[in-house]
């Protein structure tokens, strides 16, 4: 998994890389989860899989504690047998058109995810492509807001974060983000 493209924000990098997001040894990676965070298809079966049973453990606790997860919102658990020390799990919306508040659902999704890494104090965070598998988001207008919250929250937002990485699965969804950062660069 090598990064194809890197860009420096007021020296803090935002790259993207071809890969799978369970491999990734930074401080989080960030789950697409359903709101149950019981794990299931895609990036959130694969997840829990390779995280094991510590992560499912403690996605249970929040449910019991706060029901479940809204979209757009986002918490954190341990990562498990993963090499990153947390998943943080965020609930993107399903696309229906784009009429249902998607556009804003999924900014917030990516916000929550950086200003939890932020609380943690975590310097690397790597994020999988959300709401574009299973739940349909048309991979280019999903990319273009991932970019521009990342972008956004890492000029404007004082943070320990020194690095957000996108690794994603297929070339379709790379080259998707690929040509979002190249009409967002700062």
């Amino acid at each position: 998994m090598s990064t194809t493209k890197e860009i420096d924000i007021g020296g803090k990098f935002l790259k993207l890389m071809l890969g799978d997001i369970t491999g990734q040894d930074t401080d989080a990676i960030v789950n697409a989860a359903n709101s149950g965070l019981m794990g299931g298809g895609g990036v959130d079966g694969a997840i829990h899989r390779a995280g094991g049973q510590a992560i499912l453990e403690e996605c249970k606790k929040i449910v019991s504690r706060i029901g479940r997860l809204e979209t757009g919102k986002a918490v954190i658990t341990t990562g498990g047998n993963l090499k990153a020390r947390f998943v943080i799990h965020t609930v993107g919306p399903v696309w229906r058109g784009g009429m249902n508040r998607e556009p804003e659902l999924l900014a917030s999704a990516y916000r929550e995810c950086l200003k939890l890494a932020t609380g943690y104090k975590l310097k690397r965070i790597s994020f999988p492509s959300i709401s574009t598998g299973i739940y349909g988001y048309p991979v280019e207008m999903a990319a273009k807001i991932a970019i521009k919250e990342v972008i956004s929250f890492l000029k404007d937002t004082p943070t320990p974060l020194e690095e957000v990485i996108f690794v994603l699965f297929d070339s379709r969804t790379l080259s998707a983000y690929q040509k979002a950062l190249e009409h967002s660069i700062p």
